[in-house]
């Protein structure tokens, strides 16, 4: 069954060989998400998909994550955040 999660980039560490590591703050937990080049990383991120969310640090942007029935992720979609100021 394939499912979405929504909330916000709160951390991004890009590497010399090209990967990316990405914290995702969602449901009140952090989760890390990786692309690596190395095809033998399991659940790894998509490029595109880990690039456009990393371009979305210390910005007013939401993210939505898609994931397959198998857990890998098939696309996001963006908006802004909208935050309640009455709390």
């Amino acid at each position: 069954m394939s499912y979405s999660i929504f909330g916000q980039v709160v951390g991004v560490r890009k590497y010399a060989n090209g990967d990316i590591e990405i914290d995702f703050y969602h449901e009140d937990e952090l989760t890390e998400y990786k692309y690596s080049s190395s095809s033998n990383i399991l659940n790894n991120f998509p490029k595109e998909l880990a690039e456009t969310l990393a371009s979305t640090l210390a910005t007013d942007i939401c993210s939505e994550i898609y994931f397959d029935e198998n857990g890998n992720p098939t696309h996001i979609e963006l908006e802004e955040c909208d935050y309640d100021n009455d709390e």
